[in-house]
């Protein structure tokens, strides 16, 4: 990809990763949502899939990238849609958290028009022994928010100048974990739906062959190195 596509290949990236956040708005605008059975439902879903979805897409950027040398300036898309990911994934947890749990947010608004700002907190001392006990006994919560706070730790260690703080090698070290935050996520998934429903079946197929793609590209740069070494010639000492 020639250099100068790139700025208008984000342009098309941004767009198409917030297409659900608009589609959601117009349905919420239009009065299709408040239609629907169970709207907090729909939302939950749509903004769990595409998390998972824009997350495998980020993964997927190194192995495309390595087709062919043509397609190494693909990488400058990687942190774009991570950021993203995070972005549908935080909007996940918030739509249980503001949405699922009870939390009142008609009433925290009117509070903040009158500023009454402390309703915040009200509202939030009335659902958190809710969200406290669904956390303990629901197993796929659980692997779900620990999914969330890892995608949390490499959004905010993103920016190049916290890479320059951490250092290269530590920084890469870090954001190998969003293999196992595609792992949770896609666990999540499962242990949500219910016993029969292969809906995350995609998914962990797909995060399986991005595995295997990682594993077989490191045993190939590991051999690569062992070769070269081994035709080092051996300078003798006199």
């Amino acid at each position: 990809m020639p250099t100068k596509w790139i700025p208008y290949v984000k342009v098309l990236v941004h767009i198409v990763c917030l297409l659900p956040v608009v589609q959601m708005v117009q349905m919420y605008r239009s009065g299709a949502l408040a239609l629907m059975a169970d709207p907090v439902n729909w939302i939950t879903h749509q903004t769990g899939y595409w998390a998972l979805f824009i997350l495998l897409a980020s993964l997927a950027v190194t192995p495309v990238r390595r087709l062919h040398a043509k397609l190494a300036n693909v990488i400058r898309f990687r942190r774009l849609l991570g950021l993203y990911a995070f972005f549908y994934a935080t909007l996940h947890l918030a739509t249980y958290v503001f949405l699922f749990s009870g939390y009142d947010v008609p009433t925290v608004v009117a509070g903040l028009r009158v500023g009454h700002v402390g309703v915040i907190v009200e509202q939030w001392k009335l659902v958190w022994p809710t969200i406290l006990g669904d956390l303990k006994k629901r197993q796929f919560i659980q692997m779900g928010l620990f999914g969330w706070v890892l995608l949390f730790l490499l959004a905010v260690t993103s920016p190049a100048f916290v890479m320059r703080w951490m250092g290269g090698k530590n920084w890469r070290r870090l954001h190998y974990v969003v293999y196992v935050a595609a792992m949770a996520g896609c666990i999540h998934y499962w242990w949500l739906v219910k016993k029969g429903v292969k809906a995350p079946l995609p998914f962990t197929l797909v995060l399986g062959a991005l595995l295997l793609a990682r594993m077989v590209w490191s045993a190939m740069n590991r051999r690569r190195g062992a070769v070269a070494v081994a035709r080092r010639p051996v300078v003798a000492g006199g």
